[in-house]
């Protein structure tokens, strides 16, 4: 699978935050008939994990709270050989420790500006921090938005970067210009693509309610054959012609990421 080295396992697609991170409110209240919220099943999680090289960086995150799904504990497990990682709201941490500790390399804790449950959220993750002592993960704390106090976080140990707000919709309507790459073609394209909880693989884990980004499903082909498929071959060319179609055309992400 030449130049991959990231590739998103959406565990689940369910969130238990009201937060404004992604459109999938928006969505329950106006389109509910795309909200079809549920679990990847363990089966096709440890189907995926046995078809990706040993080294690549695994996030299990894509549009929903990993630490819900109910195996999350055996899903890490299958990817022993890979470099995991995932991002979480941490409200599960605690419950969830004994899953986790020991079980993941890198833990990002999504912090989010203005969020009204941010001391809670807080005081969770130095809990849990306060727990596993030096044991992995390593811890990252990802700061979106204006974040104020954010020097409690650095306190806490681990890494700390920042991201710009985008629209809760898309990728699009970002609050500073994103970097393009002189290349011209977006980087995820290039290295990136995420399963979703149906099977379904995209070349990136932008928010895709339409389906757009789709470039095959891995109950009908090997993760291999779809990497290197027309699909992605075709979104190659598009890119290299100075064209950005389909979901690509609604997106300002260039695959690099800027605070």
């Amino acid at each position: 699978m030449n130049g991959l080295t990231t590739v998103n396992v959406e565990l689940t697609s369910r969130c238990n935050k009201e937060c404004f991170c992604c459109g999938r409110r928006k969505l329950e209240k106006e389109y509910p008939e795309l909200c079809n919220w549920g679990d990847m099943p363990i089966e096709m999680a440890y189907n995926i994990s046995k078809q990706i090289p040993s080294g690549l960086v695994v996030q299990f995150h894509n549009n929903g709270e990993p630490l819900l799904y109910p195996h999350v504990g055996i899903a890490l497990g299958f990817f022993k050989h890979t470099i995991r990682c995932f991002n979480t709201n941490g409200k599960l941490l605690l419950e969830k420790a004994d899953e986790i500790i020991g079980n993941l390399e890198t833990l990002t804790i999504s912090v989010i500006q203005d969020d009204p449950e941010g001391d809670e959220q807080y005081e969770i993750v130095r809990e849990f921090v306060e727990f596993k002592n030096n044991r992995k993960p390593i811890m990252a704390y990802r700061m979106l938005g204006n974040i104020e106090q954010s020097d409690r976080w650095e306190k806490l140990g681990g890494i700390t970067t920042s991201r710009i707000l985008h629209d809760p919709m898309g990728s699009f309507d970002y609050e500073k210009d994103t970097t393009k790459p002189e290349i011209g073609i977006c980087l995820d394209l290039l290295n990136h693509c995420a399963i979703n909880r149906h099977g379904d693989v995209s070349n990136c884990v932008r928010f895709d309610t339409q389906g757009q980004g789709i470039l095959g499903n891995i109950k009908d082909n090997t993760l291999n054959d779809i990497w290197n498929g027309p699909a992605r071959v075709k979104k190659i060319n598009q890119h290299l012609a100075g064209k950005r179609e389909g979901l690509c055309a609604t997106c300002d992400y260039w695959g690099i990421p800027k605070g």
